[in-house]
């Protein structure tokens, strides 16, 4: 079955009905600026030798948020939020949204905006995290320690 895609517009009504918002992008991404309420689970992880794909990423979101959480997947523009609802289809999740363009907007090959992201459409932002929202929290949650 194909994952819903949404625009940030409808992601945040989603989020105000109980759905919770998953931000993919890097711990540093994330934590420069985010979407008010997000949870930040990276799909890929930052190194020395640049990103590397999160191989604890399912196992986080299941572990920490349950099998039954109704997620909205988001990331920058769009590509990672793709491939990450793609991941948590196959291990089974059914509620679940991609959201489209991203925190930054969409793009076409030519770098033009072609669908404004969460930012640019107003929608609220915040720079530090509720208690339990940062991948670390997650982190501890899912191996059974308090977030």
């Amino acid at each position: 079955m194909p994952i819903r895609r949404v625009t940030p517009k409808e992601a945040v009504e989603l989020v105000a009905s109980g759905w919770m918002y998953i931000d993919v992008r890097t711990i540093p991404e994330f934590d420069t600026e985010h979407p008010s309420g997000a949870y930040n689970v990276p799909l890929l992880l930052q190194g020395q030798a640049g990103r590397s794909m999160n191989p604890d990423f399912v196992e986080v979101i299941e572990a920490a948020l349950g099998r039954d959480a109704r997620l909205v997947i988001g990331c920058a523009s769009g590509n990672r939020s793709r491939r990450a609802a793609d991941l948590l289809a196959e291990a089974g999740y059914e509620d679940l949204v991609d959201m489209r363009a991203g925190f930054g907007g969409e793009t076409d090959s030519m770098g033009r905006v072609i669908q404004p992201g969460w930012k640019a459409a107003g929608l609220p932002t915040e720079s530090t995290s509720e208690a339990g929202h940062r991948y670390e929290d997650l982190v501890q949650k899912a191996r059974g320690g308090e977030s």
